[in-house]
């Protein structure tokens, strides 16, 4: 068996005051389990159809995105500075930054009962994002994630209902510090593959363009034509293609029983028609490949997981047996780097219960590995390209 080592070191961020700098080597408690098996070194305005309305019916269009790493570069690189900067996994391409990832967890969350306390958990969020991009106040880093005048999409998860799915609470102050830092509520956009799941989550459905709308995919619908990488094919839903300009990922911390974990990549497989070919092998290469899709590629700014209350077995769906008040958010930029960082706690949680290591059981998420490996390009799974911070 191989040894485990775990590393704790603690910073305090207040709200305020300035968070860790790009040179601070601050790490969260982290499991070493397994070794990475391969490190890498205001927008136009949408008719809202009828709830039948789909696609034209006519045979799709099979548009070849081919991997052409240098041209992709060249087109993404653009894409950024045109929106204002290289933000997210770009700005880490071009400056080697190490990958961030913050834990922020307040045990007193809930209090005496089982209710998440929403001013904890503002201040929870804000303690994390000035951690995230070294900021001295919460609006300041919420300013260098969105700007006035872009279509924010927050992709939340509702598969599993009101159990185990993005919690209310958190979208609510997500979306009260975006209208702070100048998105009005008319560009926010929250959204998931379909309706009914928004609905069983605690979402109340709304489309009116004059305030936060809560759609799901069967809104709109999904483009006509496929977009294609590596082993995927899939058309793209019109929410983040036509409305949505910029996308935060808002997965949970949980248990898959067919791709090992679902956190921030596996999350994307809600802006496809087809999620449902994509489940062989664990996952792998399927869901690396969905996230190179350029339109998810270059929207998803920021990853925010909801660890409020997380699931080490049994999932996607929710088993209370197994889940327990993890009372914490993981944030990140880099979607690869948030998925090993919680892969690590769901399988320190399976240990402290005495069960079996999801490599053991034949289900380890190496899609993981594959998102970092030279022909995604999507983040970083070595822990030595990890800068990780607890507050």
């Amino acid at each position: 068996m191989k040894e485990r080592r775990i590393i704790r070191k603690t910073v305090q961020v207040k709200p305020g005051v300035p968070g860790p700098g790009a040179n601070s080597r601050i790490s969260l408690p982290f499991l070493h389990l397994y070794s990475p098996q391969r490190p890498q070194s205001g927008k136009k305005e949408l008719e809202v159809p009828g709830e039948h309305a789909g696609p034209s019916g006519r045979p799709p269009m099979r548009q070849r995105l081919e991997p052409n790493r240098r041209e992709f570069l060249r087109t993404f690189a653009a894409g950024a500075l045109l929106a204002g900067g290289t933000s997210g996994l770009s700005r880490r391409f071009f400056t080697h930054e190490k990958s961030k990832v913050v834990l922020a967890r307040d045990p007193l969350l809930r209090g005496s009962g089982s209710s998440v306390d929403s001013a904890r958990l503002l201040k929870m969020l804000d303690r994390a994002m000035q951690a995230l991009h070294a900021s001295d106040s919460p609006l300041a880093a919420w300013k260098k994630v969105v700007q006035p005048g872009e279509v924010v999409g927050i992709k939340v998860n509702g598969l599993a209902g009101r159990g185990i799915s993005t919690n209310v609470l958190l979208v609510e102050v997500i979306c009260e510090r975006l209208q702070e830092a100048g998105i009005p509520e008319r560009n926010i956009v929250i959204w998931d593959r379909l309706n009914t799941d928004l609905e069983s989550a605690g979402f109340r459905i709304a489309s009116k363009q004059d305030r936060i709308r809560y759609i799901g995919n069967d809104t709109l619908g999904y483009e006509d034509d496929l977009a294609i990488y590596g082993s995927v094919g899939s058309r793209l839903s019109r929410t983040l293609t036509q409305l949505c300009d910029v996308v935060i990922n808002l997965p949970v911390l949980k248990d898959h029983g067919i791709a090992g974990v679902t956190m921030a990549l596996k999350n994307m497989f809600g802006a496809i028609h087809n999620p449902n070919k994509y489940h062989l092998n664990v996952g792998d290469p399927y869901i690396a490949d969905v996230n190179m899709l350029p339109q998810i590629r270059q929207k998803v700014r920021l990853n925010i997981c909801d660890a409020l209350t997380a699931q080490y077995e049994g999932g996607p769906s929710y088993m209370p047996q197994w889940t327990w008040p993890y009372n914490g958010l993981l944030v990140s930029l880099d979607p690869v780097a948030l998925d090993y960082v919680g892969w690590q706690i769901l399988e320190q949680k399976r240990a402290e219960k005495g069960m079996k290591s999801l490599q053991a059981l034949g289900r380890a998420p190496n899609y993981i590995a594959t998102a970092a490996d030279a022909q995604h390009r999507l983040g970083t799974n070595d822990p030595r390209q990890m800068e990780q911070v607890e507050v």
